[in-house]
């Protein structure tokens, strides 16, 4: 697979997998709700119910700021099965900045129930990579 459709086929996935390294150095793993705005990943803090404000993957980014984004697609027809992974440097914005709010409207664009509440997160990928059943690699 070509890296600009796995970068399309990223784009149109409804879920991913946001991974960061913790201070104890294991990954930490969470779903999130994403935007793609050219090479870059945006992803909010939202309204959904948290233990607490401070998220893990936060501080594990602004510690450590090599991320790793996972969109996949499971059938049970595995010949349909692929998956695009999008490696690259996190940063977490303000909400005052204008790159934040446009990334709120983005994303509010994309999935208009999700009520932003937190922090941004851009991840600026600098490298596609993907698997496909069909033998095709980015």
């Amino acid at each position: 697979m070509e890296a600009a459709q796995a970068r399309e086929r990223f784009a149109r996935a409804r879920v991913a997998r946001l991974a960061s390294v913790g201070p104890d150095g294991r990954p930490h793993v969470v779903p999130v709700a994403f935007a793609l705005d050219g090479e870059t990943i945006y992803s909010v803090v939202d309204e959904k119910p948290k233990r607490t404000v401070r998220l893990r993957r936060i501080e594990n980014l602004r510690e450590r700021p090599a991320a790793a984004v996972l969109a996949d697609h499971y059938d049970e027809d595995w010949s349909r099965l692929w998956w695009v992974r999008a490696d690259g440097l996190a940063r977490v914005l303000d909400g005052c900045e204008e790159e934040a709010a446009r990334a709120v409207a983005l994303l509010a664009a994309r999935y208009p129930q999700q009520r932003a509440a937190g922090a941004v997160l851009a991840v600026d990928v600098e490298r596609w990579s993907a698997w496909s059943a069909g033998g095709q690699r980015a």
